[in-house]
């Protein structure tokens, strides 16, 4: 999905920029990914670390989109995703997430790029919300942006270290409110982050666990149900132009 809608809103004329993190899984030789000078070389303050942010680029011929890789030895040369090879959360996956999130918005600044939209899926971008919304408040460059997350199912099973996320997000002196009131930092308990934070909520699979669907329930924002494949170019376009950018 996350390269599906973009190449159907490129088909119907939008600009669209995608950015993800550059997983050790990734074969950079095979679909040729290259570092680019001009947007590496920055630092990111992590929980008080200086952390080298690398972006590398590569293209999808056939759809003409550009693929930006957010990427730091530390943190993303791992043969596994979120996960060790115990099937063991990688107990850093909150620096990793704060880390994305700080990379990608970086990274549009260097572009001088203000998006309509920032369309958000996975776990390691569940906190773009946030850090937009708080972190870059001040930034005209998206001061009209708006922000849409899908919902899918369970994206991992396990939790990660709540108190620690919550001392490392507070280093950026950003609210943790919401976030200490979540008795354990899950899947489904970031997903709700995400949506709090967003401007409009997509359900991207068809069936919801009882704990998300209960809280989709909530959602005050615009909201799109799921749709089926053959749906999914004329609903995607319609919400964007219709619900998300009329706000």
């Amino acid at each position: 999905m996350a390269f599906e809608i973009p190449k159907l809103m490129q088909e119907q004329g939008a600009q669209v920029r995608l950015f993800m993190p550059k997983f050790g899984v990734i074969n950079e030789r095979r679909h040729q990914l290259h570092e680019v000078i001009r947007l590496s070389g920055m630092n990111l303050i992590i929980n008080d670390m200086d952390m080298p942010l690398i972006i590398k680029v590569a293209s999808i011929p056939k759809e003409r989109m550009q693929v930006y890789f957010i990427d730091n030895d530390d943190y993303f040369k791992r043969k596994a995703i979120y996960s060790n090879e115990d099937n063991l959360m990688y107990p850093d996956n909150d620096e990793r997430a704060i880390f994305f999130a700080k990379g990608v918005v970086e990274t549009v600044k260097k572009l001088k790029w203000s998006p309509d939209i920032v369309h958000v899926s996975g776990l390691l971008a569940s906190l773009v919300p946030l850090y937009i919304k708080e972190y870059y408040k001040n930034d005209p460059l998206f001061s009209k942006s708006k922000i849409v997350t899908s919902v899918y199912n369970k994206a991992f099973e396990g939790e990660l270290d709540k108190e620690k996320m919550i001392e490392n997000i507070k280093f950026d002196l950003l609210g943790t409110e919401k976030i200490s009131e979540l008795e354990k930092i899950t899947s489904d308990a970031l997903l709700k982050i995400a949506m709090d934070y967003s401007d409009a909520v997509i359900t991207g699979s068809e069936t919801a666990g009882p704990e998300l669907k209960k809280y989709l329930d909530t959602v005050k924002t615009p909201l799109l149900k799921y749709q089926k494949p053959e749906q999914l170019a004329e609903s995607y376009a319609n919400f964007y132009l219709k619900q998300v950018l009329q706000q």
